[in-house]
């Protein structure tokens, strides 16, 4: 079979197979990839088409300063949203700031994912000692909030992006060890396992080619919500002014900017990030319920 035909086979197996048509019958899951895409595609192309680079200060005006959005008395065009006290434009901010969240997110995610599922295969294969080494170590950081152990961390390496992405990683490590060790230690029951053992192969191929893509489902819907989680985490730190640095204008840190003038009147400072930053959570955790429900072979 040529790899063309090999291409079309799988596509149309994709195309026929149960998880596409409960895909096109499920709004929760429409709705959350739309969101995804969009936003997605508005960090990507948006920069070419708002009025205004936030980054250069040659762009900003203190005499823009804010301004309401365009539709209250005082508005004008180009700043549809309203600006800043720098003369920020607010939708410029948004589009620039959702690349730095998007950006945290999702590499913040990977990272965590990729130290997690390692500690967790570790764990779960040779347990003993190893297995009691990082579970104890999981115990510990699980008995701290989260976000207390990200503002620490912040307040001894300083602010940002590399900075979050370090504590983002030694944050959300421990969540994908633990689901990665219970389903290692389901998968090595199997007598598959022990056979591959038995002709000789390494522990590392063994773990590697028989017992990592079948923990893998057991993180993607982890790994999608993870994400969003990681947004507000940067945005909650950045609110605090601990995330990063105030030349990086973040929806966090957009937020954060509004803030001391939200009861002056100037509500669309802080309003129109935060709400982004909800539509952002709210579409990623749409997928992933739809994920968890695709996922799970107890609602099947």
């Amino acid at each position: 079979m040529s790899e063309v035909a090999l291409k079309e086979t799988r596509i149309n197996k994709m195309l026929e197979s149960e998880t596409w048509y409960n895909y096109k019958h499920s709004w929760t899951a429409k709705i959350g990839s739309f969101l995804i895409i969009s936003i997605v595609l508005i960090a990507i192309v948006g920069p070419l088409f708002v009025p205004q680079n936030p980054y250069n200060l040659a762009d900003l005006a203190l005499e823009d300063a804010y301004l309401p959005p365009v539709w209250e008395e005082g508005g004008r065009a180009p700043f549809i949203l309203g600006t800043d006290q720098q003369g920020r434009d607010i939708l410029s901010a948004i589009v620039y700031g959702s690349r730095v969240s998007l950006f945290i997110g999702i590499v913040g995610t990977l990272m965590a994912s990729t130290f997690g599922i390692t500690m967790g295969l570790l764990s779960g294969y040779f347990g003993g000692k190893v297995d009691s080494l990082i579970m104890r170590i999981a115990d510990v950081q699980l008995s701290f909030p989260s976000l207390l152990i990200a503002l620490f961390l912040m307040t001894l390496i300083g602010q940002g992006v590399v900075n979050i992405l370090i504590a983002l990683l030694l944050v959300g490590w421990v969540r994908y060890a633990r689901t990665v060790r219970g389903a290692t230690l389901s998968v090595i029951q199997n007598e598959y396992i022990e056979a591959t053992k038995v002709i000789g192969l390494s522990n590392f191929r063994v773990i590697v080619k028989h017992v990592l893509p079948n923990v893998l489902t057991s993180i993607i819907v982890l790994s999608t919500i993870q994400v969003g989680g990681f947004i507000l985490t940067e945005a909650t730190l950045s609110f605090l002014g601990m995330g990063v640095p105030i030349t990086r204008p973040s929806l966090g840190m957009l937020c954060s900017n509004g803030f001391s003038v939200l009861y002056s009147g100037l509500w669309w400072v802080s309003i129109f990030p935060g709400l982004y930053i909800m539509m952002i959570v709210f579409g990623i955790n749409l997928m992933g319920d739809f994920l968890r429900d695709e996922f799970n072979p107890k609602l099947k």
